[in-house]
């Protein structure tokens, strides 16, 4: 049965993908909304404040107006008496014939709410409005009438347009006369200055949806360039670890053919011509035994001594091939058996050091530190010219170390980029632990050392030992 969970498992590659780009889509909606909110509050400042000079300019042009009107009836209200009914009603006259535009008209209420003027309304006219409210609740005679009594005010509230019948925002500027109790005003429609509001509320929804589009635009674009980023740095990662791959396996097969060719040269150096003379000397002894020669027991017993020398060489072969005492006794025995073997094949002095080291060491990291003093040795052998070695195992704080110090004549540069040092040195990368190497004209140190991550407890030692 088909698993959910690991259905919808993210690989390697899509982990980086959203590594990549959730923090980048995220850091773009953060900015976004920012970004939409400090627009959204400039713009409405800016909306405030002109909203608030329109409102401004449409308060003065009413002042003007009734500071006109002051003036044509002033004379008249200035000589007249509280109880003067002829120039109040000269006074409503004068009020009633000054119209302007389409919608401008002078009113006038006593302080009782009763009309007295309302020339473009005449249904207002002799009837009386204390009460009345506008269709969203404020109260509109009665506040005219407060604002009177004060002196002056302005008043916003909505009524009925003259010449259309449609309600409208209105504002207006009422004065009072205090010996008449009269309440004098004319107001305007702000229409206009709502619609220019609105517009300029539209426009600024409209560089958010905007500024979104362009966001939303841009984190695409990153995004996809992010993508193919990484699609581009995948097919390169993978062409180069191809061509790692394909340069680790001629290696392998180059460091095959190297050991096939060691092996077959030990066979055919020693142990070919060691059973070639054990031939010669069986048949030695077979012809002397045919004529009754004495001497027939002296060829069968160096046929026997070459047999146990070959004998001795395939075991040795086998040993290099890989060492049965690595296995069983660890590195330390088996360096020790090696570096003696080495001394007592090639008359190199060999000094071996070690320190109590046990075996506490996994099976991989024993074999690359015996391969590497086995390669150390072999180079030695071939092409140090050295007299003497120094071999130095031991375990410390950090891991466990090998290191070979011969006194030839050094490392030229064009050994140094050998196979067999390439060999070291990946060994030493695959465990994740170092190999030193230093090459004067007084000879050369090969140094690795493998972390403590490669060193067993205690407890597993035992098993593994048990």
């Amino acid at each position: 049965m088909n698993d959910p969970a690991r259905r919808f498992r993210l690989s390697y590659g899509q982990k980086v993908f959203l590594l990549a780009t959730l923090p980048l889509v995220l850091a773009m909606a953060m900015l976004s909304f920012l970004v939409s909110r400090e627009a959204r509050e400039m713009s409405e400042r800016e909306i405030a404040m002109l909203e608030a000079q329109l409102v401004a300019t449409k308060r003065a042009e009413l002042k003007n107006y009734l500071s006109i009107a002051r003036t044509a009836f002033g004379p008249i209200y200035g000589n007249a008496l509280p109880d003067d009914e002829d120039a109040k009603t000269r006074v409503a006259q004068i009020l009633a014939a000054m119209t302007y535009g389409t919608e401008g008209f002078f009113f006038v209420y006593d302080y009782d709410g009763r009309n007295i003027v309302s020339p473009r309304q005449t249904w207002l006219i002799e009837r009386g409005w204390a009460g009345l409210h506008d269709s969203e609740g404020t109260p509109v005679v009665d506040r005219l009438i407060e604002l009177a009594r004060q002196g002056a005010g302005f008043h916003s509230y909505v009524w009925p347009k003259p010449s259309t019948g449609t309600e409208g925002r209105m504002i207006t500027y009422v004065i009072g006369l205090q010996d008449w109790r009269w309440a004098i005003g004319t107001g305007v429609f702000i229409d206009d200055v709502l619609t220019s509001v609105a517009a300029a509320r539209a426009e600024t929804e409209a560089r958010v949806s905007r500024t979104f589009v362009y966001i939303g635009a841009i984190t695409a674009a990153a995004v996809l360039a992010v993508f193919l980023s990484g699609l581009f740095l995948n097919l390169r990662e993978r062409r180069l670890a191809d061509q790692k791959l394909k340069a680790l396996t001629q290696r392998i097969f180059d460091t095959q053919e190297e050991e096939r060719g060691r092996v077959a040269r030990e066979l055919h150096d020693s142990i070919s011509q060691i059973l070639v003379g054990v031939r010669y000397t069986l048949e030695l002894a077979r012809r002397r035994l045919s004529i009754g020669d004495a001497r027939a027991g002296e060829s069968i017993d160096q046929g026997i001594d070459n047999l146990n020398g070959a004998i001795q060489e395939v075991r040795r072969i086998s040993r290099d091939l890989r060492p049965g005492v690595l296995d069983d006794l660890g590195l330390g025995p088996a360096l020790q058996s090696l570096a003696e073997e080495f001394g007592g094949r090639t008359g190199i002095t060999v000094d071996y050091v070690t320190n109590p080291f046990r075996n506490r060491l996994d099976s991989e990291a024993k074999i690359a530190l015996y391969r590497i003093a086995q390669e150390a040795l072999t180079n030695i052998e071939r092409h140090s010219g050295a007299t003497r070695v120094k071999m130095l195992v031991r375990g410390t704080k950090t891991g466990a170390v090998v290191r070979i110090e011969d006194n030839g004549h050094g490392m030229p540069a064009t050994r140094r980029e050998g196979l067999g040092l390439r060999n070291m040195a990946e060994r030493m990368e695959r465990l994740d632990g170092t190999l030193r190497i230093l090459s004067t004209r007084t000879g050369t140190l090969i140094e690795a050392q493998v972390p403590l991550s490669h060193m067993l407890p205690p407890t597993e030692t035992a098993e593994a030992q048990g």
